[in-house]
């Protein structure tokens, strides 16, 4: 138990393809989006899903991982730690961001099948 503070889990898919940058300092960078979904019944008893969007951050080696495997669809499991920034964009209005930034990623399935 790392971090307990600050700590994680999910298991979910990927939103699109991760984007990978390499930085000046030669280091790289994957950006992508993970989904989550949770299903329960309504007051009527209607069957309802929802789906939550997560913004996932990963830096190092992993990144390789990332790059070469993972596309839109894969089933992965992610722990990590939440980071919150914010940025003002170019109408000036202040954005706030929270981001996943993933310590360790595990492929656990293939693509999502479509019904």
């Amino acid at each position: 138990m790392t971090n307990l503070k600050n700590s994680v889990r999910l298991i979910g898919h990927v939103g699109q393809r991760p984007e990978v940058k390499t930085i000046p300092n030669g280091k790289k960078v994957a950006n992508f989006s993970l989904a989550t979904s949770d299903t329960y019944k309504d007051a009527e008893g209607q069957k309802v899903s929802e789906t939550t969007w997560h913004n996932l951050v990963v830096w190092g080696k992993q990144v390789d991982t990332i790059e070469k495997y993972l596309d839109k669809g894969h089933e992965i499991a992610v722990e990590g730690k939440l980071m919150n920034r914010n940025y003002v964009d170019k109408n000036g209005v202040k954005k706030y961001v929270t981001e996943i930034f993933v310590n360790e990623f595990l492929m656990i399935g293939g693509k999502e099948k479509k019904a």
